[in-house]
């Protein structure tokens, strides 16, 4: 069986501020907080994967992100938004406000060269987002449609190092995430 996959820059450290964020939304009904140390923005979700390709997968990363040509960079995290849209609401998220050229240059790397391994190429335009919450039914709908058009919290900065190839696992409390490899920019 394949392993579930996905490409990431890891929120590491910003746990606490994270909860503090999903805090703003408590008594949503219908609202499921995501694990705030598992925060993450995702540059390629790759789906099932046959354990085999991942040393070849793992290679055309690291030519991604040569070819983004992205250094070290801040990644400031802040803001608030929704998935699709306001009337119906899917995922709850918090925004980049700095660094989101970069995830945007290794993004488009990382989608050239997973697409060209085969891969399924993403069907929507790419927004650098971290998700912090799912709904699951829209009990609470108008309260987080109030807090996403009024508050404009600064969550924190990540000094970013490398991307993450992980591995999700679906489980009864919700998806946990390892980390499968790590490739430095």
């Amino acid at each position: 069986m394949g392993k579930r996959l996905f490409v990431s820059v890891d929120l590491d450290g910003l746990a606490d501020e994270v909860a503090t964020v999903q805090e703003r939304f408590a008594g949503a009904s219908g609202l499921r907080p995501t694990d705030p140390g598992q925060t993450h923005v995702t540059l390629k979700f790759l789906g099932d994967t046959d354990p085999d390709r991942v040393p070849d997968l793992v290679d055309e990363l690291e030519a991604a992100v040569d070819d983004a040509a992205v250094d070290p960079f801040e990644l400031c995290v802040g803001g608030l938004g929704v998935f699709p849209d306001l009337d119906y609401i899917s995922v709850v998220w918090v925004g980049v406000r700095e660094g989101g050229e970069q995830l945007t240059r290794l993004y488009e790397a990382i989608e050239k060269r997973t697409t060209a391994m085969g891969f399924d190429p993403e069907d929507h335009e790419f927004t650098p987002h971290a998700t912090v919450a799912r709904m699951d039914h829209a009990g609470g709908k108008e309260l987080v449609q109030e807090r996403v058009r009024t508050d404009d919290p600064g969550v924190g900065v990540v000094d970013v190092q490398e991307i993450r190839l992980k591995e999700s696992t679906l489980g009864s409390d919700g998806p946990t995430y390892e980390t499968v490899d790590r490739v430095p920019l």
